[in-house]
C-alpha cells in the first residue's frame, strides 16, 4: 500500500482540484483549484519516473548495469510548473481587475451584474 500512497496523493489532488472548480464560487478559490490539478499532475508525472534504488541520469560515473530514474518526466514536470505558474498569475490577474469592475469574486454575482 505505501507505494502506492503517491498515486493515491494525486487522485486527491485531482479530486479536491476538480471539486472546487465544480461547486466553489469565489474566484480565488477556483485559482487554488487549479493549482490542486497543476499539483497533482506534476505529482503523477514524478511518480511515473521513480524507480526504486535508481539514481539520477546526470551521474556520469555511474557503474554499468545501475538503473536510472526516467528524465522525461522530470523535464516535464519542470515545463508544467513554470507553465502553471504563469497560468496562475494570469488567472489571479484576471480576478483582481473583475473585482476592480465588479467589486465582487462572486462568480454568479459577475454574471448578474454583467448585463
Amino acid at each position: 500500500m505505501i507505494g502506492n500512497l503517491p498515486y493515491v496523493a494525486v487522485v486527491i489532488f485531482i479530486g479536491l482540484g476538480i471539486y472546487t472548480l465544480m461547486f466553489k464560487k469565489n474566484l480565488i478559490k477556483i485559482a487554488i483549484g487549479v493549482v490542486l490539478i497543476e499539483n497533482g499532475v506534476n505529482l503523477f508525472l514524478i511518480t511515473l519516473g521513480y524507480r526504486k534504488g535508481a539514481i539520477a541520469p546526470i551521474y556520469t560515473q555511474a557503474p554499468s548495469g545501475q538503473a536510472m530514474v526516467l528524465p522525461t518526466p522530470q523535464a516535464l514536470t519542470l515545463t508544467s510548473i513554470v507553465i502553471g505558474i504563469a497560468t496562475t498569475a494570469l488567472i489571479l490577474s484576471v480576478a483582481m481587475m473583475i473585482y476592480k469592475h465588479y467589486g465582487t469574486l462572486d462568480t454568479d454575482e459577475v454574471r448578474r451584474l454583467k448585463g
